[in-house]
Formats: structure tokens, sequence, C-alpha cells
């Protein structure tokens, strides 16, 4: 079990990086363009929630079966390369039809493509790198926090200046056209050689565990968090809008601003807690999250409210690859199809927070805030009793084949 990042490891990091900022992003212009597409069809807060948390369903949808598929598969890199397709494809059909419903379910057509990227490529990652799991989970999560919560909003923000969502989609469905081609040989180098070692996977195991007392409470942490994630995240950009009159482009600047902080946290947290615990920094980031939405809530003022946003979304979201790292050592086994459990009660049942916030929103949006806090501190009440471990077990096969240098023979 190698304990260091060797040249191929940095490789398969760095495709991934890369494959993870460039679905993402296109995902990400979401956050700017739900508020768009809800005004241009005359609708309000609620629908914002609507169309989110449906994008939440499926993606939640997509998870598990990905992650099913990548621990039976001798070809994960090609099950990457399906995703760019899937997203492109997907969010282009959106901007061809009419009416709230059609865009609404394409969009969540297109999010599944992303949804399917993740299970796989963690799923991956954890396996090759096992002594590293938060860390290299935290790099890559930093990949795609640039891209669905920097270059997507900023991208969609300017955009939306000059054009209308459809044509602001349309270009933005490039990356992942473009990333589709030039992973096709990236694809090639990562795979399993034999295939005698692709897990099998015990279902029902693995259901027992997850329905045990330990992991309910587990999964209702989890559930609990991203409730609180999401809420904010889907009432920030609207809240900037409609209340203090800012455009698509400040918003999205503001907004883009508030998670890339948390997600230049993302590796050295992981790091630190790979060696330290998962646990304390985990109650620490509810707890303190909670505290700060609940500051923004209560406030009125424009800048109040971005200091009490600022550090909520960057704590929770810097936090999120170490409580990933938490739940894949929580079974401890079948890392793609845990991961994909994970992300469907992270996405999934998480992104439910996304319409509260949305019906909340319809009375006053910075109650949207108050209600965030509320699910932070009990989501960190719950985590009080469950006992989280750090283990280093996983498949020391690799995944990826050697990588020669000009130097090589």
């Amino acid at each position: 079990m190698r304990a260091r990042l060797d040249r191929q490891h940095r490789f398969l990091l760095g495709a991934l990086f890369m494959g993870h900022l460039t679905n993402d992003w296109v995902v990400g212009t979401l956050w700017i363009l739900a508020p768009a597409i809800a005004v241009s069809l005359g609708l309000g807060p609620a629908e914002v929630g609507l169309i989110l948390t449906i994008n939440g369903i499926g993606a939640g949808l997509a998870y598990i079966p990905a992650g099913v598929i990548s621990d039976r598969s001798t070809r994960p890199g090609f099950l990457m390369l399906l995703s760019f397709w899937w997203v492109a494809i997907g969010y282009l059909s959106a901007t061809l039809v009419p009416g709230f419903w059609a865009i609404t379910l394409l969009l969540a057509v297109g999010v599944m493509g992303d949804a399917f990227w993740h299970p796989i490529a963690t799923g991956v990652l954890v396996k090759e790198m096992p002594q590293q799991r938060a860390q290299v989970l935290g790099i890559h999560a930093v990949g795609g926090s640039i891209g669905a919560e920097v270059l997507g909003p900023l991208s969609a923000g300017f955009l939306l200046g000059f054009f209308d969502w459809q044509t602001t989609l349309q270009i933005l469905v490039l990356p992942a056209v473009v990333m589709g081609l030039l992973f096709i040989p990236v694809a090639a180098r990562i795979s399993r050689d034999n295939p005698g070692k692709v897990a099998q996977i015990n279902f029902r195991g693995l259901a027992r565990q997850w329905f045990k007392p330990a992991g309910i409470v587990l999964m209702l942490v989890m559930i609990l968090y991203n409730m609180a994630l999401m809420a904010q995240l889907a009432m920030a950009p609207l809240y900037f809008q409609t209340e203090h009159g800012l455009s698509p482009f400040y918003a999205g600047c503001i907004f883009a601003a508030i998670l890339m902080i948390g997600s230049i946290f993302q590796p050295f947290l992981g790091k630190y807690t790979d060696s330290r615990g998962r646990k304390p920094l985990i109650l620490v980031a509810l707890f303190g999250a909670s505290f700060f939405a609940l500051f923004a809530g209560l406030s009125d003022g424009l800048y109040w409210v971005i200091l009490g946003l600022l550090p909520a979304v960057a704590i929770l979201t810097a936090v999120r690859p170490v409580i990933l790292a938490a739940a894949v050592e929580y079974t401890g086994k079948s890392e793609a199809t845990t991961l994909g459990i994970v992300f469907t009660v992270l996405d999934g049942v998480g992104m439910f927070g996304a319409l509260l916030a949305g019906l909340i929103g319809e009375f006053e949006l910075r109650y949207a805030f108050v209600m965030a806090a509320v699910l932070a501190l009990i989501s960190g009440l719950l985590c009080l009793f469950v006992k989280l471990r750090v283990t280093a077990s996983g498949d020391d096969q690799p995944l990826i084949s050697q990588v020669a240098s000009p130097a090589d023979p």
C-alpha cells in the first residue's frame, strides 16, 4: 500500500480533477440560471427551489447505479468519459423546449450525467490511495468547486448580461464537449487489468450496516448537513438580486467568492483529519455554520448578510470531503457503491433543503438562512452520538496504467 502520491497517482488525480471541474462547471451554472429561468417564466422563489430540488432528485437517481457499475467494471475510465456527453446533451436539450416542467426535467437529465461521474471518480481515488482518502477527495472536490462555484456562476452571470438563459446555457455546454474529446485517451489508461479483482458487492450487508442505529444517525447527519448548505446556496443568488438589486454577474461574483473560500480549505482539512480524526472537525463545522447562518438570517443589510453567509457556506463546503471519507470508513468496503449511497443521501435527499428554502422564501428570503441554521444545529447535535473512525482499507491493485515519461525507455 503506497503512502505517497507517485507519478501514477498524480496523473490520475490531475485527470480526475480536470474532469470534475468541467462537469461541475456546466452544472454549477444552474445556481445563477435557475433565477433567470424563473423570471423568464414569471415564477418566484418556490419554483427556483423546485428546479434545484428536482435536479437533486435526478442526481440521486444516478449515484447508486453509477457506484454499483463502477465497483463491477474493469473500465471505469470509459464510464467517466460517458458523463461528459451525457451532461452536454441533457443541458443542451433543456434549451430547446418550452414550459417549466419540460425545462426542469431535462435539466435533471443533464445533472444525472454529472452525478454519474462522482461515485466512479471518487471510488477510483479512494481505492487507489486509501491512506490519503480525505486528502485526495478534497483535491478532487476543489476541481468541482472551481467549476461549480467559480467558473459556473461567473460565466453564467457574465453571459446573462448579453444573452437570454437559453443561449447562455448553449454556450456553457462547450467545456463538456471539449473534455469529452480530450478525455478519450485518458479513459483508456484508467482500468482494472484483472477482471477477477473486480469487487463483488454484498448489497444485503451494506443495507444492514446503513440501517443499524449508527448508520441511520449518520445518514441523518449527512442529510441535514446538506439541506443546510443547499438552502443557503439556493436562495443566496436570488436574495442578492431581488432584495438588493444586484445584477446576475455581481450576484455570481459574491456567490463564487463565498464558495471558493471554503473550497480552498477542502484538501487541507481532509489531510488534517486523515491523521487526527474526523468527528471533532465535523462538529466544529456544523455548530459554527449554524451560528453564522443565524447571523445572516437575522441581518438586514447586504454586507451583514454576506458577513454571515461567507463563513457559514465556506465552513460547510470545506468539511464535505471529511464527511465523505467518514462515510466510506463507516462501511469499509465497496467504496464506489458506498459513495453512490452517500451522494444520493447528500444531493438526492439533502437537496430538499432548496425546496424548503424556496417555500420559506415566498414569505421572506432571509428566513431561509435561519432555517439553514436550525438544520446545521440539529445535524451537529446528532453527530455527537456517532462514532467515527479513520481506517485505511482498500484495494491495492493499480487502476491506472503506467504513464511513461520522455526519459523512460
